[in-house]
């Protein structure tokens, strides 16, 4: 068994890491080496307290960035045990891998790690072409894989009643000035290295929409160009909503997304029924489950997009080796 990690292997696997998806794509996360082991923890700098207040979307995203920090740490022959939460009084350390046995890396595995760069939000419509059945029981066997279920909205009054709970979490979320303040502060109308750029913000929201769009400054769209009148809703709950459930969430939701992009599916996140709990609760009373709904997922087919920019991989990490 190895030792530790160096700070090359640390390098490596953060430069993957960062590729993980975040609200208003702040990329709320720093890695250091402490002891041999490599530690993700939150930048507290980048929190969004109108958005995220219990900082539930921070620890999702850093959950994502985990699930890809394993993923490269296996597909380089360098697989780690990881240990959630390790520190009580740090909390702000979302977890700590050391090295495990030396192994080759799974096919799976290699098949994930190359969606990594072909993963991104898609905001804009998807083309009307349904979801085999076989590709929607991978997406489900991806949240299984990682101790979470997924719950597709199947059928037309099922989705309508999904719709009406995400606009109303869209009203409260929109009548919230710094709410709209904050948002407005992350998006990106020149070349930025965080933050949505209005080229990837999807096209602005019109009365006929089924599903509510976070405005980012996107343009009208064309005539013609509607979203998909019966979408493909997939909701991703946990067994609880601790913060551990929530990093445990994050790394089952970055798993579904590079599923899903490794079936060359397009997807958008709808997450305003998540940030208000009254709608949450309904969500969660309509699917009849039992836990929490911790994202909701648009999933289809669509032209293909872009990756959001991201910060320097010197940004985020802390290169002093630290000994406890």
């Amino acid at each position: 068994m190895e030792t530790g990690f160096t700070i090359e292997q640390l390098r490596a696997a953060a430069a993957d890491a960062v590729r993980a998806p975040s609200l208003h794509n702040t990329q709320p996360w720093r890695f250091r080496l402490r002891d041999g082991g490599i530690e993700l923890s939150v930048d507290p700098r980048r929190r969004l307290p109108a958005t995220d207040p219990s900082g539930w979307g921070t620890r999702l995203a850093c959950g994502a960035a985990l699930f890809n920090l394993r993923l490269s740490l296996a597909v380089a022959g360098t697989p780690a045990t990881v240990r959630l939460r390790p520190y009580p009084g740090e909390p702000d350390v979302v977890a700590r891998l050391v090295p495990d046995l030396p192994r080759r890396p799974t096919p799976a595995e290699q098949s994930l790690y190359t969606a990594i760069p072909r993963r991104f939000t898609n905001r804009a419509p998807f083309w009307p072409d349904p979801v085999p059945a076989d590709a929607r029981w991978q997406l489900g066997e991806a949240a299984r894989a990682e101790q979470c279920w997924l719950e597709l909205v199947i059928g037309t009054s099922a989705v309508n009643a999904f719709a009406e709970i995400a606009r109303s979490s869209h009203r409260v979320l929109e009548r919230d000035p710094a709410y709209v303040a904050e948002r407005t502060a992350w998006i990106r109308s020149e070349p930025a290295p965080d933050g949505v750029p209005v080229a990837a913000g999807g096209p602005q929201s019109e009365p006929q929409d089924l599903l509510p769009q976070r405005g980012y400054g996107g343009r009208n769209r064309a005539p013609g160009r509607d979203f998909e009148p019966e979408p493909l809703v997939a909701v991703l709950g946990s067994a609880g909503n601790t913060a551990t459930d929530q990093i445990i969430a994050g790394q089952a939701l970055q798993r579904v997304l590079l599923t899903a992009a490794d079936s060359g599916l397009a997807v958008s996140v709808i997450s305003q029924p998540i940030e208000v709990p009254g709608a949450r609760e309904a969500l969660r009373l309509s699917l009849g489950r039992f836990g929490t709904p911790q994202m909701v997922m648009r999933i289809g087919y669509g032209q293909p997009g872009r990756p959001t920019p991201r910060r320097p991989v010197d940004e985020v990490l802390d290169l002093s080796v630290v000994r406890a």
